[in-house]
């Protein structure tokens, strides 16, 4: 069953801006928290931004993106979100979406996002 599905990656210039949607299933329940990973080529998979569902204030970011990407959610589509502003050629990544609910974790399939300089 497939539980969260994510979209809006791509290619983009250096400087420029994205948003992913990460959409959660009906049986995602809307507690917990949300995250967006990325994983680099030959790097592993670094946590990029978080967010507590039923507190969307409570966000914390890595320090590689704060100030240019910010994570937010909509409870009533049951979605969440990350703007990535200021793109620099090492955000290449695929970046994946979760959602952490009572011990356990549900994943996006990834989407690419490509910065070019």
């Amino acid at each position: 069953q497939v539980t969260l599905v994510e979209s809006g990656g791509g290619l983009v210039q250096a400087g420029g801006s994205l948003k992913l949607t990460c959409i959660g299933h009906r049986s995602i329940s809307r507690i917990g928290y949300r995250a967006w990973y990325r994983q680099a080529p030959g790097k592993q998979r670094e946590l990029v931004a978080t967010i507590v569902w039923n507190d969307a204030t409570n966000t914390t970011y890595s320090d590689s993106v704060k100030g240019r990407f910010y994570i937010s959610r909509d409870n009533s589509k049951n979605e969440f979100y990350l703007q990535m502003n200021g793109l620099k050629a090492e955000d290449t990544a695929v970046y994946y979406c979760a959602a952490h609910i009572r011990g356990r974790e549900y994943w996006g399939q990834g989407t690419q996002v490509t910065v070019s300089e």
